[in-house]
């Protein structure tokens, strides 16, 4: 096959090309750029296409590869190397320390709502907020799970109707 019936070959599937593009990246612009880059594959390495295979497969395979090379390209673009001696760039808080105060007076006013209940129902809660889990308390208060579930249940809906102005 002569580069010319090559050519007229390869442009004669762009519209099954464009079609895979747009599947590909959901941009337009960006699958117009994969079309190109996929055309300029094909003519650079025409030499390594067989006459004898499926030339629709194979310009799709280059895109698919393509499309798959620049996504990683991207993804190693947006990484963020701290070569820094200490690892400043890694080791900076994402999160800020700062409290309001109108959230320190919430959870002022949370934690009295808690202090308030009585004994046999805020341990079970205290320790579920903390992390235990329903068989742990029910092990460190000598209760079976059933009533560890439902003094947390009950807790939960008696806090919630105590502390109604945070409820948004």
């Amino acid at each position: 096959m002569t580069a010319i019936e090559f050519s007229h070959k390869i442009i004669s599937l762009h519209d099954n090309l464009s079609y895979f593009a747009n599947t590909l990246t959901n941009n337009r612009e960006e699958a117009k750029d994969l079309i190109q880059d996929t055309y300029l594959k094909a003519l650079t390495h025409m030499d390594k296409f067989e006459s004898d295979t499926n030339l629709k497969a194979w310009t799709y395979t280059i895109m698919k590869n393509t499309f798959i090379n620049n996504y990683r390209r991207n993804q190693k673009a947006n990484t963020i190397v701290d070569n820094t001696e200490d690892l400043y760039y890694l080791n900076i808080p994402r999160k800020s320390d700062f409290v309001s105060p109108e959230s320190e007076i919430s959870t002022k006013e949370i934690k009295a709502g808690i202090a308030k209940l009585e004994t046999d129902q805020r341990l079970p809660f205290e320790m579920h907020t903390e992390g235990y889990k329903y068989k742990e308390i029910a092990e460190n208060l000598n209760l079976s799970i059933g009533t560890v579930k439902s003094r947390i249940f009950f807790t939960r809906k008696k806090l919630m109707e105590s502390l109604k102005e945070f409820q948004s």
